[in-house]
């Protein structure tokens, strides 16, 4: 089973307001048993288009095709695609194993075997000692992996995740992170996850997509996109910490990341210095340097950053385009 997405369009119109493409052409590919992540900041379009391929979003252009067939007229009933909302949408008068189980038992599910599967998965996701609470006695990881089961066990065509991590702590996260991988190993099936968290993105993603008004910018594995982003938002999207980037000569942008600077004596002011467990972001003007605890100078001291020119990123600074 595969997923695709070809030169899909959705634009809205406020009353009394310009059209805003929500989606701009976007073309996505997703292969059998990968996990592609979808980052973007607020209004770049990325949950436009995980309801467009569920079927909850009308398409003014493009299709949707899933297994090859189709599905771009098709209701939402009939797509075969499961999705995982940031909040986890749980039938409070039932219990966990009930609301797990719910989708199975409505599709003619006898009672004995939809009740052995609800137990496999909950303990393939660690919740089988919950089975018998409400949802209003759980915690908001506890929900989200309880929505997850319920994914699970279904077994869909395609599975799509949107912002499910939101509401979860973050000490959470990790093992959160650890059980989505579980779930779409169990699947096998394409998946989709939706963040605004691009550490999440390139954490989790086979590949990940990076959105921007409407459009996806690039598309390639966590280590390409790191190593080579495409364009100046890509470059600032992703990363432990922003890119720095500095207009250079000729109508070029320079970008470092933080990571790669050296700070030595010089006649630039050191305007902050943050702690970062054992390192220390060093604010110097413009530009941000991340560096060891033995090597941080103190505010006010005046330094020079430098950097191999092998660590730069070269931006075209009309186009934004990578040089």
């Amino acid at each position: 089973m595969s997923l695709l997405v070809e030169g899909a369009r959705r634009t809205y119109r406020a009353r009394g307001g310009p059209a805003v493409a929500a989606l701009d052409g976007v073309d996505l590919a997703v292969d059998d048993g990968e996990l592609l992540v979808v980052v973007g900041p607020s209004g770049s379009g990325k949950s436009t288009l995980l309801r467009a391929i569920a079927g909850l979003e009308r398409l003014d252009g493009g299709r949707v095709v899933i297994g090859g067939r189709d599905v771009t007229g098709v209701p939402s009933a009939r797509r075969d695609v499961a999705m995982v909302f940031q909040e986890a949408a749980l039938f409070p008068h039932l219990s966990v194993a009930a609301n797990i189980g719910i989708g199975e038992r409505a599709r003619g599910g006898r009672r004995r075997a939809v009740l052995a599967r609800v137990r496999e998965v909950a303990t393939t996701l660690g919740i089988d000692h919950l089975l018998h609470r409400a949802p209003g006695e759980l915690s908001g990881g506890e929900r989200q992996r309880v929505a997850l089961a319920r994914v699970l066990i279904r077994s869909p065509a395609v599975c799509l995740l949107d912002e499910p991590l939101a509401s979860v702590d973050a000490e959470l996260r990790l093992r959160a992170r650890a059980e989505i991988r579980a779930v779409h190993r169990e699947l096998g099936v394409p998946m989709v996850h939706v963040t605004h968290d691009h550490t999440e993105a390139l954490a989790m993603g086979d590949r990940v997509a990076v959105m921007h008004r409407g459009r996806v910018l690039q598309c390639d594995t966590p280590a390409d996109l790191f190593a080579r982003p495409a364009t100046v938002e890509v470059a600032r999207a992703l990363g432990p910490l922003p890119m720095n980037l500095l207009p250079a000569a000729d109508g070029v942008v320079v970008g470092v990341r933080p990571e790669r600077v050296r700070l030595r004596a010089g006649d630039d002011v050191v305007a902050s210095v943050e702690v970062a467990g054992e390192e220390r972001l060093v604010r110097v003007g413009a530009l941000l340097a991340r560096v060891t605890a033995a090597d941080t100078p103190e505010v006010g001291a005046r330094v020079r950053a430098e950097w191999c020119p092998a660590d730069e990123h070269r931006f075209d600074a009309v186009t934004g385009l990578r040089l």
